[in-house]
């Protein structure tokens, strides 16, 4: 069975729909709702999709083809938000690199077979999970992100974006 295109398209979407956040909330990129080191600013949520999308999804990708089983690490975002100062970090750079990242990953989604699709990794935290099922947790933690952006808009009394 092939990947749900609906959710192909919404991980395709993600970028555009965090550029539109980060327009709404234009000079206010490093506003947070509340102190709590949880609660990204836009500049942090754009860094954090980054690097998750290098560092987490195209390696987990990548090695869950290549691999029998592999053993997947766990990516702490809130430690590597810390560690690398995401509020200082440029958000138009980190808009372009999740794009980019984002897209190649997408368009190699696409075009695998579906016995690619059925390959197993050991996720930390997650247990054992398909290719498949990794294409879901994207689209989850995707959406997951969009209501904290939600939450922020609102938070910055700025309008309400899709």
């Amino acid at each position: 069975m092939p990947l749900n295109a609906e959710e192909l398209d919404r991980l395709a979407e993600m970028p555009r729909r965090l550029r539109t956040f980060a327009a709404e909330l234009a000079g206010q990129e490093r506003f947070r709702p509340s102190p709590e080191p949880h609660a990204f600013s836009v500049v942090e949520h754009a860094c954090h999709l980054r690097d998750l999308e290098e560092e987490g999804y195209t390696v987990r990708i990548r090695r869950m083809l290549r691999e029998v089983n592999p053993e997947l690490a766990d990516f702490d975002g809130t430690a590597v938000a810390a560690e690398r100062g995401y509020l200082a970090q440029d958000l138009g750079s980190a808009l372009r690199d999740f794009e980019f990242a984002r897209r190649s990953n997408v368009e190699r989604l696409r075009i695998l077979p579906d016995e690619a699709l059925d390959r197993r990794a050991r996720l930390a935290g997650a247990g054992s999970i398909t290719l498949r099922r990794l294409v879901q947790l994207m689209v989850e933690h995707d959406a997951g992100h969009l209501a904290e952006l939600r939450d922020l808009l609102a938070a910055a009394g700025r309008g309400r974006v899709a």
